[in-house]
């Protein structure tokens, strides 16, 4: 879900001719194997992008074009985020990854070597948050998405995204998070006093049992100008490929905060 909307979040931001400053603070190894065993193990290619490659919905075509270019340029794999936004920038615009694992940091140097629109840093991502905003370009897309290793990160993630706000608040912020259950979720949008926030929520089932992921959301600050009607198209798309209405599979999109 979080891929699929990343085209809708900076399509509109794209649409100015000013240059614009991404940040992604959980950027990872930059892209996945998925014949590698780890992904087979777990089979979530199989019930997720696979599911979307033919006959895919009108929605869904720009995301799926930007996968299968870099399938086609990189061996089949498939891009994580800093691929994907890589793909959607213009000559002027900027990405700048932050890492804080030694291994995939070293991958996605690695992955953008010789690359003068993209730089890596191995460092920590709330400490990026105060470090590298505001930007220059006063116009861009922070992304957040924690690992939820850490069972403080939802209050992390509050933390910081109050911090980077205050910094730059003419940005876009977009932060990922699980839904096992609702109750951590709630406290998390509580915990939140920032102005003109949704929430884009896809669930692949009634989130009731809290061993399992039940779902996901993105948290999204300063929403470019259509966005949410751009979502709404694509979580529907993707429900009807996903989902599975019988078992509490259900989309949705809710304002939490107006501007």
């Amino acid at each position: 879900m979080k891929h699929a909307l990343l085209p809708a979040l900076l399509r509109p931001l794209s649409r100015k001719p000013a240059p614009l400053f991404v940040l992604d603070t959980h950027a990872g190894a930059g892209r996945h194997d998925l014949a590698a065993e780890p992904a087979r193990r777990t089979g979530e290619a199989a019930n997720g992008i696979a599911r979307l490659l033919d006959n895919t919905p009108a929605a869904l075509e720009d995301y799926v074009t930007l996968v299968k270019d870099w399938g086609q340029k990189d061996q089949g794999r498939y891009p994580g985020s800093p691929a994907l936004i890589r793909a959607l920038l213009r000559p002027a615009d900027q990405l700048t990854c932050c890492e804080a694992h030694p291994e995939d940091c070293a991958a996605l140097r690695a992955l953008f070597r010789r690359d003068p629109q993209v730089s890596v840093h191995q460092r920590d991502a709330w400490e990026a948050l105060k470090a590298l905003l505001p930007p220059k370009q006063k116009r861009g897309l922070i992304l957040i998405d924690p690992p939820y290793e850490d069972p403080r990160e939802f209050e992390r993630l509050s933390q910081g995204l109050t911090t980077a706000h205050a910094r730059f608040r003419t940005g876009v912020f977009a932060a990922w998070y699980p839904v096992k259950h609702r109750a951590p979720v709630r406290a998390f949008f509580a915990s939140l006093n920032l102005p003109d926030m949704i929430a884009v929520e896809l669930m692949l089932r009634e989130p009731l049992d809290p061993a399992r992921l039940n779902g996901c959301g993105l948290l999204i600050v300063n929403p470019p100008f259509g966005f949410a009607e751009s979502a709404r198209l694509i979580l529907d798309a993707l429900l009807s490929r996903l989902g599975d209405r019988e078992a509490g599979a259900a989309a949705a999109i809710v304002r939490l905060t107006h501007e």
